[in-house]
């Protein structure tokens, strides 16, 4: 018997502030369904380290090896899995889908398709709150905003996208 034929792997792709993480925690409530969010990890492990573009992306390809064959592990065992990791580029939903595909179960791309102006609002709401691992400046949102590339047709996604 095929523990994972329930499984589905979650995947976030939307610019800093579309509301990912909002909409990860709402997937995570459902039944034996595991959130994984990237932040947390790399405040966790790399608070000190981290000052650069460059350093997010040196640690976030070592926390993707890292947690690689243990999401697979928890996919095969019939775990859904909503990973808060944002999957702004073709690479990084590459190696996802590659996740699903390894371990046997569906995917899901969830696609927050909001404008800059409403994501730099809701990041002034999340700065002034405090609660995120993260303080994002407007000139760190539009230097990642640079690096985002949507999601196509050609990736071979099973997508579902989010309007403002």
């Amino acid at each position: 018997m095929n523990n994972s034929s329930h499984a589905v792997l979650h995947l976030m792709c939307g610019k800093a502030g579309s509301g990912k993480s909002t909409l990860a925690n709402r997937l995570a409530q459902q039944p034996h369904t595991l959130l994984i969010v990237e932040d947390s990890w790399l405040a966790t492990l790399y608070d000190q380290q981290m000052k650069t573009l460059q350093d997010y992306v040196r640690y976030s390809a070592n926390l993707r090896q890292v947690l690689s064959e243990h999401l697979v592990q928890l996919l095969r065992h019939g775990l859904s899995v909503v990973l808060d990791f944002p999957m702004n580029t073709p690479d990084r939903r590459l190696w996802a889908r590659q996740l699903a595909e390894e371990a046997g179960v569906a995917h899901c791309l969830h696609f927050l398709d909001v404008s800059n102006a409403q994501c730099k609002s809701r990041i002034k709401h999340r700065n002034e709150q405090g609660e995120h691992p993260f303080v994002l400046s407007e000139e760190t949102f539009d230097l990642l905003t640079q690096y985002f590339v949507a999601p196509t047709e050609e990736e071979r996604l099973s997508l579902i996208r989010y309007g403002e």
